[in-house]
């Protein structure tokens, strides 16, 4: 349960917050001064601050400045009225997480809360290689395999020094947990770490997250921000899907990487930065390079020191070795027995080809471990392995309704508008779209094979947009084209 510290002088303020955040989703402490905030701090490690700008023992920069020198890596979001707003910019670039104005929206501090804490988790949780040992809350690397010991080689030989480095691998391979081990093994493990999904930040806003921009800049822009880029100075900044970035954000990426410094969206002063970057990807960097999708010169600057996950399929005897880690997790996790695994269940395990590699191991193992009814994983409780994404032959000419290669039958489009028109619908134009989009997605990314790339080109939209589209419809890939209610974990 993540623990939140309030620091705030306002009895409402501490009343409303400790109703919207409380147990089981969150523990939270509070305090009126900033001395108090800090004896709580010192005790407890919250997961993150939410610091008033003005208390009784503390004004400006004071408290939140005394916060970072107790731990550097605690997000802060700070709370800031509409007349001290350069105040929490000031912050910001100095490592605050974000701020909030005065009257507070708890519907938007609610989501900078999961994301503060999330972010913390990623800098404090240990991510460890082996697993003999290991704390019970780390996240561990397991693996025996060859190629998996290349990675903790490889991991050991670059921590420590200040190079970009370049993770490769399928989706669900530990990209992540590469780029945490390598973070808490550095110098820098004492400064922020923070994440940017790239993949999952509509086009138009990523350069803003990665850079920043000033107020005015753009349509909604009604506020400076400061981008990752200078809110993670002497920290590591990690950029997962890189390859979703646009050619504009490359070529200030580029820019970034080579000379430490950058401009935000909008503006005119160049920021000088401090920042080690790990970037990963599971497209084939090479290959859009030479369609022009990705810029070489780009790609050589983050191709300094690559480190390459194998997928799941290829490890072997660790598919056996991470069976049995996890459910052993997760019988301590239920408060139960690790279960026995017959023969013909590990053989069914072993049988799959894992498109989702660990990630999916995790979440069909966990599944099953739910559905058990006595001390035995069966195979019949492995509800989570799933057919690959149905494909539609080249040579299908068009989308001909209900056959062989469409197991979904075609929607009646005058009978849906009538039963709409009949509930007095007032999102007609808006439901349409979303059906209409949510079928064409499916039929080309099932006539693709689940490949993105190629359904982004099919559809004349960039990958990074068809990303956002699927996660907005509720689709996933990893395990075929299903729906929110056909997913796993």
């Amino acid at each position: 349960m993540p623990i939140l510290l309030l620091i705030d002088d306002e009895p409402v303020i501490l009343h409303a917050f400790r109703k919207a955040f409380h147990p089981p989703e969150y523990e939270t402490l509070t305090a009126r001064t900033a001395a108090e905030g800090l004896a709580i701090l010192a005790d407890r490690r919250p997961d993150a601050v939410i610091l008033d700008v003005h208390l009784p023992d503390g004004s400006g920069l004071q408290a939140f400045d005394r916060v970072k020198q107790v731990d550097a890596r605690t997000p802060v979001i700070l709370v800031t009225g509409h007349g001290t707003t350069d105040l929490a910019i000031e912050a910001i670039k100095r490592g605050a997480f974000d701020y909030l104005l005065k009257p507070l929206a708890y519907d938007q501090l609610r989501e900078l809360v999961a994301r503060a804490c999330a972010s913390s988790r990623l800098m404090h949780v240990p991510a460890v290689m082996a697993g003999v040992g290991a704390p019970a809350e780390a996240d561990v690397l397991v693996g025996r395999a060859t190629a998996i010991q290349d990675v903790f080689k490889a991991i050991g030989r670059v921590a420590a020094t200040t190079a970009t480095v370049l993770i490769l691998g399928e989706s669900g391979t530990g990209k992540e947990l590469v780029a945490r081990a390598i973070y808490q093994h550095s110098t820098r493990a004492d400064k922020p770490f923070l994440a940017v999904n790239c993949g999952a930040i509509p086009e138009p806003l990523l350069e803003s997250e990665l850079f920043g921009h000033e107020k005015g800049a753009f349509t909604g822009a009604d506020r400076k921000r400061i981008g990752k880029f200078e809110q993670c100075h002497g920290g590591t900044l990690f950029l997962d899907e890189v390859g979703d970035l646009s050619l504009l954000a490359q070529v200030k990426l580029l820019r970034a990487l080579q000379e430490q410094r950058f401009e935000r969206v909008g503006g005119t002063e160049t920021i000088q930065t401090d920042v080690r970057v790990i970037a990963a990807t599971n497209a084939d960097l090479e290959t859009l390079a030479a369609a022009g999708r990705f810029r070489s010169d780009l790609y050589f600057r983050l191709n300094v020191f690559t480190i390459r996950l194998p997928p799941l399929r290829d490890r072997g005897d660790d598919l056996e070795l991470l069976t049995d880690y996890y459910l052993a997790r997760y019988a301590q996790e239920f408060g139960r027995p690790a279960p026995i695994v017959p023969p013909d269940t590990r053989q069914a395990i072993r049988a799959y080809r894992w498109p989702g590699n660990v990630r999916e191991l995790q979440s069909v193992l966990k599944q099953g471990m739910l559905q058990m009814g006595g001390a035995v994983l069966l195979p019949e409780f492995l509800t989570g392995l799933r057919k690959p994404a149905t494909v539609i032959p080249a040579d299908d000419p068009a989308d001909a309704g209900p056959g062989p290669t469409s197991p979904r039958p075609a929607l009646d489009w005058n009978q849906f508008i009538s039963e709409r028109l009949a509930a007095g619908s007032r999102d007609l134009y808006a439901d349409c779209l979303t059906i209409m989009e949510r079928q064409l997605l499916v039929r080309i990314l099932e006539r693709t094979g689940g490949n993105q790339l190629r359904a982004a080109e099919i559809l004349g939209i960039t990958r990074g947009s068809l990303r956002h589209k699927l996660r907005t419809l509720g689709l996933t890939i990893e395990r075929g084209v299903t729906g929110d209610d056909d997913r796993g974990e």
